[in-house]
């Protein structure tokens, strides 16, 4: 995952629509998301604060900070026998019995 923004998003005619801002949350993952803030956060700079695509934007940059902060939960949250993935728990080791009561 890049930085680089699409060539049509940098056009100085294109106007940038909620769709665009779309485009870029489908690829959210722990791994990218502070890429992908960077770059929705670029995008919508120059709009005015009432645009649907800044506040759609807005909203996105900062669930992608929690993400790529916090990481993810696999499988329903608390359900039992899934353990948080390594990258979000510091204590998890990958030698964890999988049938230990969870803590």
């Amino acid at each position: 995952m890049a930085q680089a923004e699409q060539p049509e998003r940098l056009r100085p005619e294109h106007h940038v629509t909620e769709n665009d801002v779309r485009q870029l949350m489908g690829a959210s993952t722990p791994h990218f998301a502070l890429q992908l803030r960077n770059r929705i956060r670029r995008l919508i700079r120059s709009l005015p604060p009432e645009d649907p695509a800044r506040i759609l934007g807005e909203r996105e940059i900062a669930r992608l900070d929690r993400l790529g902060v916090t990481g993810e939960i696999r499988g329903e949250q608390g359900q039992d026998g899934m353990r948080p993935l390594a990258s979000v728990d510091e204590t998890a080791s990958p030698h964890v019995d999988p049938n230990a009561p969870r803590r």
